[in-house]
């Protein structure tokens, strides 16, 4: 039995503490993904206490064929995409003009998104940039630098395809780019 089994049965067998150590080893995961989609905290802090409920009530569905932290983000995505969709907010900018390049062949572009973190008046550049993105691709780009989650992770919780993922990975990518080096020059 792995971890995330003996976890799940805690809590499904309502040992104490059980739960509330799920929160916790959850909770960054989750407010990463909702934040990430619908940038206002309040609206955050909601639906995330909407996901632990939602993740409280359903966990008896979990089977063990992904990991509890796939699971888990994607009841967190679902929920967060739920919030947009009722506020109209778009997910994604229209497709630009590609340039005749191929997204999925050129998906790593040498952008370093965790050392532009380090920089610290880069990082709040970054940040800037990073707000300025739609939600979806926004949230892509953040499981996948910052909470590591392979493009199949993401795919589970986003329901999205690879092929979607890497090419919201690298229009993405690029919009950093051009709009730090907008705001600060041009990158080496």
């Amino acid at each position: 039995m792995t971890e995330d089994q003996r976890l799940v049965q805690a809590v499904l067998a309502r040992k104490a503490g059980a739960f509330e150590r799920l929160v916790r080893e959850y909770q960054g995961l989750c407010w990463h993904i909702v934040y990430r989609m619908v940038r206002h905290p309040e609206d955050a802090r909601e639906l995330c206490q909407e996901v632990f409920l939602r993740v409280h009530r359903c966990l008896h569905q979990y089977r063990g064929d992904s990991a509890l932290k796939s699971w888990i983000g994607q009841v967190a995505y679902t929920i967060a995409l739920r919030h947009l969709q009722r506020r109209r907010i778009p997910l994604v900018e229209p497709p630009d003009d590609e340039d005749g390049q191929n997204p999925l062949e050129q998906i790593d572009d040498g952008f370093d998104l965790e050392a532009a973190c380090a920089d610290e008046e880069l990082n709040r550049h970054l940040q800037a940039a990073l707000e300025s993105l739609p939600p979806l691709p926004r949230t892509v780009l953040t499981l996948y630098h910052l909470d590591e989650l392979s493009i199949a992770e993401i795919a589970m919780v986003t329901g999205l395809a690879s092929g979607t993922i890497k090419s919201h990975l690298f229009r993405s990518r690029r919009q950093l780019r051009e709009r730090l080096e907008q705001r600060i020059g041009t990158f080496s």
